[in-house]
């Protein structure tokens, strides 16, 4: 049985810090003081559970009137099974039912296809965060 549990700021988001420590941390070489950031005390979080177990997540916030996607991570054993796409599209339709006409994201690019394939759209030139090749996204209403 799947259970979706939403917090905001840092009340409740041990699981989701769990998922990104062994997503990004581990998995990815992420330095711990870039993965977990002052976003996290403001930001809305997603966590998705198989059963007890927390497999995915992600968050939204908003700065500067703009609205951002970002922190989507699925443990690699639950990959594959639609799971990042649901955290976005939660996380798309949380944002423009408050109010968004457009939703940001720095994708890394080996997971463009994947944002695109759920209507965002790449702009501007690649860059590196944490030593991955990013690009900029965005899904418009």
């Amino acid at each position: 049985m799947k259970k979706i549990v939403w917090s905001k700021g840092n009340e409740e988001i041990e699981n989701a810090l769990d998922i990104r420590r062994r997503v990004f941390i581990e998995e990815q070489n992420v330095p711990e003081e870039i993965e977990i950031d002052d976003i996290d005390s403001f930001a809305e979080h997603i966590v998705i559970y198989e059963g007890d177990e927390p497999i995915a997540t992600g968050r939204i916030f908003k700065r500067d009137d703009k609205f951002f996607l970002g922190r989507i991570a699925v443990l690699k054993e639950h990959r594959g099974k639609h799971f990042g796409e649901i955290v976005v599209k939660l996380l798309v339709n949380r944002g423009l039912n408050k109010g968004a006409e457009e939703i940001f994201i720095h994708a890394q690019t080996l997971v463009k296809e994947f944002y695109e394939r759920l209507g965002f759209k790449s702009f501007g030139e690649k860059y590196y965060e944490a030593g991955i090749e990013h690009i900029n996204m965005s899904f418009k209403k």
